[in-house]
């Protein structure tokens, strides 16, 4: 049986993992509750952000706190979140262009469904990311830098010279290896088409 400091530990690491955030079955299942989940809302000690998120009301804020929080929100009914950011969102997390979208892109898996609305901030993609096409950016999965090029390429949202200008920037940057052209780019597209 947990004492409750050691159960208060137990939260603070999960959730200092997770920008402060954390799920009510992540809570539950350290023991907290539901009537103690209440109480510590009630008494301030969490914050509630969205149905079934809590955030540790004096753990500093996350540098993008809505990255965090709408990851979490894709979780599945095992309490596994899935989404990945992609598309639009990823290149302008990678800093590859000085677009700013004004919905989060998410790729998740394609059989993804969630009982409740999509929140209007959230555009999903459904599809599948190898761990291999992910890296973890502001604490959350992103799609890596070519991947992310070839989904805005494929998708035809930008135009055509803002993603060639972003995989220079990649590339620049050290995010592509520097053998990777722009033309092995677009056969992998192919490939993949």
């Amino acid at each position: 049986m947990q004492t409750p400091s050691e159960r208060q530990k137990e939260l603070y690491q999960l959730a200092e993992a997770q920008g402060g955030y954390f799920t009510a079955k992540q809570a539950a299942s350290l023991g907290y509750a539901g009537s103690k989940r209440n109480y510590h809302v009630r008494a301030g000690n969490w914050l509630r952000e969205h149905r079934g998120i809590y955030r540790l009301t004096l753990f500093p804020e996350p540098e993008r706190p809505d990255l965090i929080l709408w990851w979490l929100w894709s979780r599945d009914r095992s309490d596994q979140p899935y989404g990945v950011y992609s598309h639009q969102t990823a290149l302008s997390l990678h800093e590859l262009t000085d677009v700013n979208p004004a919905r989060l892109d998410m790729t998740v898996p394609p059989a993804f469904r969630r009982g409740v609305p999509i929140p209007q901030i959230l555009r999903l993609h459904y599809g599948t990311v190898p761990v291999a096409e992910q890296e973890v950016l502001y604490r959350v999965p992103v799609t890596s830098a070519l991947r992310t090029i070839l989904d805005v390429w494929e998708e035809g949202s930008l135009p055509q010279d803002t993603i060639r200008r972003a995989f220079q920037q990649a590339k620049a940057n050290g995010k592509l290896r520097l053998h990777e052209s722009w033309e092995d780019a677009i056969c992998q597209l192919r490939a993949i088409s």
